[in-house]
């Protein structure tokens, strides 16, 4: 496990350095305002621990879920020191199945009920809507908005996912990791988030976990 880590450490900052080599020009033309590039390992560091590690462009840890064990009914996703930033939880009402609630910090009975969540995720039942693509919807907690805030469409067990605004612009993105490194195969184990200039990488990874709960 330890080796498998530091490669993925090196990659990552192997992918940076080259991004670097472009000219300036060139990256404003394919890209425009610079994006944040992860890799997401499905294992955690913890000894006898299910989860993930996500490790930034510079080969440093910057996420971590470690709590990851069947189907829980919480998750909690940390920053690279094992601070808590985000928690989901399962909602308890049977006829919102496979619907998570978003909150801000820890988790557990007395947090989240005092907080307030700030969003909620909602597995999409293709049967009853038009587009098959789609996998989710995501909808602010604290808004009179009636639609949704981001769609999510694509594949999440080939790892080939998009995370849409309601204008569809892309905000996120899953991507296998061989389809970027030419030549090696990682599988559905290691794979790339990429998030666009201004949104959340933290809530992009959280979304990440709850497909991984609605889709594996």
């Amino acid at each position: 496990m330890l080796r498998m880590f530091l490669f993925l450490k090196s990659l990552s900052r192997s992918v940076r350095e080259e991004e670097h080599r472009l000219e300036p020009s060139d990256l404003s033309e394919t890209r425009g305002d610079p994006c944040t590039s992860l890799t997401v390992w499905r294992k955690s560091l913890v000894i006898s621990c299910n989860g993930f590690t996500v490790i930034d462009s510079y080969g440093d840890v910057v996420y971590r879920v470690d709590n990851y064990t069947g189907r829980p009914r919480e998750l909690v996703l940390m920053d690279g020191s094992g601070k808590s930033i985000l928690a989901m939880r399962r909602n308890k009402n049977l006829r919102l199945l496979d619907t998570w609630l978003v909150y801000g910090g820890e988790v557990g009975d007395h947090c989240t009920s005092t907080k307030e969540p700030i969003f909620y995720v909602k597995k999409c039942i293709n049967i009853l809507h038009g587009n098959p693509n789609v996998l989710a919807y995501v909808y602010r907690c604290r808004s009179s908005e009636k639609g949704y805030a981001y769609m999510i469409e694509g594949s999440y067990s080939h790892r080939s996912c998009k995370v849409m605004d309601e204008t569809k612009r892309v905000v996120a993105e899953i991507k296998r990791k061989d389809a970027i490194i030419g030549g090696v195969s990682f599988g559905v184990e290691v794979f790339m988030l990429i998030v666009e200039a201004g949104f959340d990488p933290g809530f992009a990874m959280a979304l990440v976990l709850l497909l991984d709960q609605m889709f594996s």
